[in-house]
């Protein structure tokens, strides 16, 4: 054990020493970069709706109860999960436990975990992580599922989590919940850092193309620290197993669980040992921070010419043969690899668009029946939080999921789409949370100056101005998400195929640089930019072109939207609105004393279903009896599950407003009566889940009072399924549960469509995290702004890819523009 602490504590250390040279170099770098942003600007198209501050404030995501393995002594146990604005799973003994203010049980943080709904995937995965052995489905696995419902969190190096519930309705929410979990948290990276985050990501990639990795990298999941353990690992993990493979004893299920129990620790100890290096040599950085700040303001127009001069040199040897590379390996690629991004991409945004014009639907048809300033308020509290409803989304989110870049993967070192759907799938989020946030302000107005007859108009005015607005941002944000994604995918093989005979070449250009400058200015990274500037002239004509032929509802570039609403960027100053304490507060109080945190997600009680008073610790006898304990805990969670049955007939009018992706009936035609597009309409159909209403609540108090009204999120329902129950796991036969499919398809609904009258929203493609404007300049020689024809509807919004990003071009500066 201590051997081989020691020996993997010294890969940790070694990998960190290297990973800290290039962070240093880089430091300085995007430095200069963020200091020349702030002086020289950047261009692109202005956002058009207003993007909320801090998005989760006193929000609690998803609570609730189910089944965990306990390897410690085989046994299922009842757990209580709280999933807090963090995104961290809290897990405890029993809901009593959570609202009693104890230590939960563990946390899970989700970075780098995949969330399977059955034990095949999950023995697929496990047998490939062994080398020589082989786990058949038919052997007996560790574990036995107490359900048919299970719910896995597996992650390459870390400990795995078994859960499993009762019903598949259950298995489905839970799955939202838990993959937006897995999203949130691979998601690590802030934007806002403008110097930190690209010289973090550029000295990883660089890091591991030094080692011959290039390409994009599944587990760029999280924060610095489980980034760096996740590069540790992946150089560590084969001399691990030759290690301790010959060594483990005992039947191939044992094996298996001892194999993942040492690379856990392994995995901990190197995480603890990452932190304490990242977190010293960031220091070092920051300390030197403001003196080299200081010099590059000084001599900021010198390293310029210098680094233009050392430019001109590097692009006369790399040109030609980039170009060389560009025309045979690489144009004729671009348009297969765009469309097989725009559409899922398309698709998914123009969900989010349709959810949310739905949700709107469903208020403006309660106010019509009771139109009063109270219930639009408290139809507002539910909706205010849609982007961060797991389940509400979901139907967006798997719009994503068939995303395929095939017989791409070979040959441009793509190790997997899910890069690219997670960034798509977080940039929808942030779309849906803008048009919401956006929404709320404009409305907010509106209702104090309006008298209550009017309320009706009022909805639909702010509706028609924010779903113009959104179209236009959707385009642009989409519009940058493709030019990154092709970033990230050509960049690496270009210089995976450059490297070679240009590397030899570079060192003597160095020596061009005056000394004081050669901090700022890296011939290694001008070589990367030449490769970048060299394809990104295609990049960009090709979704231009896309956006000319109105594919995919994406705006011309010449069409631009300047500042066309300026009262509405002061709105954006103002704190969330608290709807339901502004407009009848009453049931914000919970035992007279503290708030309660209000919860996005919640689970739904059905009439007459026994609650159970307390939760004992039972021994299950056996699977069948599961569900019917008498006054079950069991049948608690199964009554969840019918509960979301009849929620769903309801679902219009109770689900958070509307959410219920699948709308019930097409929405009347709210906006200017124009009709969105066939394909549009066909590319709703595809994913409408139904969400199922869920709810409850981080409180023991049992709130029944709202949902008449829908009030999902406020009334929660006290949910204690299965107490403490354990079910033992002898008695209890696996039935392999087949993946779920997650799409129920649902014809396409009318949507409104961006009004004609309306000057289009143009995006230029200067948004790229390429150095110059590129897409500006030329942009507008489009003349066809017609302003007028009815533009191409986006109803998709934008992405900005991953920053995993691959060489961020030197001006990473757009990037961070654009990302703001």
């Amino acid at each position: 054990g201590h051997l081989l602490k020691d020996s993997h504590l010294d890969q940790g250390k070694s990998v960190m020493v290297e990973f800290g040279r290039l962070y240093e170099k880089q430091y300085a770098v995007a430095l200069f970069n963020k200091v020349r942003f702030d002086i020289e600007g950047g261009g692109g198209p202005q956002p058009q709706l207003l993007h909320r501050k801090i998005p989760l404030e006193n929000k609690a995501i998803f609570s609730g109860s189910l089944f965990q393995y306990l390897e410690e002594n085989k046994k299922w146990r009842n757990r209580f999960l709280f999933v807090p604005d963090s995104y961290n799973i809290n897990y405890y003994d029993s809901k009593a436990a959570h609202d009693r203010h104890l230590h939960p049980k563990g946390t899970i943080n989700c970075a780098g975990y995949k969330v399977l709904t059955s034990m095949e995937q999950y023995l697929d995965l496990f047998s490939n992580s062994l080398p020589g052995i082989k786990a058949k489905v038919g052997s007996s696995p560790f574990l036995k599922c107490a359900t048919q419902f299970p719910l896995i969190l597996w992650h390459p190096y870390a400990r795995h989590y078994y859960f499993c519930v009762v019903t598949e309705k259950e298995q489905q929410k839970w799955l939202a919940v838990l993959q937006d979990c897995v999203r949130h948290a691979n998601d690590g990276l802030s934007e806002e850092n403008k110097v930190q985050t690209p010289a973090f990501t550029d000295a990883v990639r660089l890091y591991r193309q030094a080692k011959g990795h290039y390409g994009t990298w599944d587990m760029m999941c999280g924060i610095p620290s489980q980034i760096l353990s996740n590069l540790v690992m992946e150089e560590a993990l084969p001399e691990l197993r030759e290690l301790i493979s010959p060594r483990l004893k005992g039947k191939l299920h044992e094996r298996q669980r001892n194999w993942m129990l040492i690379s856990d620790a392994v995995y901990s100890l190197v995480q603890g040992q990452c932190q304490a290096q990242y977190e010293a040599v960031l220091q070092k950085c920051e300390a030197a921070c403001s003196s080299l700040e200081a010099s590059i303001r000084t001599d900021m127009d010198q390293i310029i010419t210098s680094k233009e001069h050392v430019t001109n040199k590097i692009r006369e040897v790399v040109l030609p043969k980039a170009e060389k590379l560009l025309k045979v390996s690489i144009q004729p690629y671009i348009s297969s690899i765009l469309d097989a991004l725009m559409e899922p991409t398309s698709r998914g945004f123009s969900e989010v668009r349709n959810v949310f014009f739905r949700e709107l639907v469903d208020m403006s048809k309660n106010t019509l029946n009771e139109g009063t300033k109270e219930t639009v308020a408290q139809h507002m509290d539910k909706i205010s939080m849609l982007a961060f409803h797991p389940v509400k989304m979901q139907s967006c989110y798997e719009k994503m999921e068939p995303l395929s870049l095939e017989g791409l993967q070979q040959r441009f070192d793509v190790s997997s789409p899910s890069v690219f759907v997670q960034r798509a799938q977080i940039l929808m989020r942030e779309q849906m949370d803008h048009a919401v946030y956006t929404f709320e302000q404009i409305l907010h107005q509106s209702l104090e100056s309006q008298c209550t007859e009017e309320l009706c108009k009022s909805i639909q005015r702010c509706q028609d101005r924010v779903i113009k607005k959104f179209d236009y941002d959707s385009s642009t944000v989409r519009k940058r998400f493709f030019r990154e994604a092709l970033l990230q995918i050509f960049i690496p093989y270009m210089l995976k195929q450059l490297s070679p005979s240009c590397a030899s070449e570079l060192p003597r250009f160095q020596e061009l640089i005056f000394e004081d400058f050669s901090r700022f200015i890296l011939v290694e990274n001008i070589f990367e930019e030449v490769v970048l500037h060299s394809v990104m002239k295609d990049i960009t004509m090709a979704v231009k072109e896309a956006a000319v032929q109105r594919r995919h509802n994406l705006y011309r570039d010449s069409i631009v939207l300047s500042n066309s609403d300026p009262s509405l960027h002061l709105l954006g100053e103002n704190p969330s609105i608290d709807w339901a304490g502004e407009y009848g507060g009453a049931q914000e109080e919970v035992d007279g004393k503290r708030r309660r945190m209000k919860q996005v997600v919640s689970m739904i009680q059905v009439e007459g279903s026994p609650v159970l008073p307390n939760e004992s610790c039972m021994e299950v006898p056996s699977v069948n009896d599961i569900p019917e304990e008498d006054g079950g805990e069991e049948e608690e969670e199964e009554k969840d599950g019918e509960g979301e049955e009849n929620s769903d007939d309801k679902a219009s009018a109770d689900q958070n407003g509307s959410a219920s992706p699948r709308a019930s009936e097409n929405p009347p035609d709210l906006s200017n009566g124009s009709v969105l597009k066939e394909e549009e309409a066909k590319s709703e159909e595809q994913g409408k889940e139904v969400p199922q209403k869920v709810e409850s609540a981080p409180e023991s108090a049992s709130v029944v009072e709202e949902k008449g009204k829908g009030g999902d999120n406020l009334s929660m329902v006290e949910e204690q399924p299965h107490s403490d129950q354990e079910v033992s796991e002898e008695t209890l036969p696996l039935p392999p549960e087949e993946i779920l499919s997650r799409a129920t398809e649902t014809a396409p609904e009318s949507l409104p469509e961006a009004t004609s009258d309306f000057p289009l929203p143009p995006h230029d493609d200067s948004g790229f995290q390429s150095p110059t404007n590129e897409g500006g300049e030329a942009e507008n020689d489009e003349e066809d702004v017609a302003p007028s024809t009815a533009a191409p509807q986006p109803s998709e919004e934008h992405p900005e890819v991953r920053k995993t990003s691959v060489a961020a071009a030197p001006e990473a500066e757009t990037k961070t523009s654009d990302s703001e």
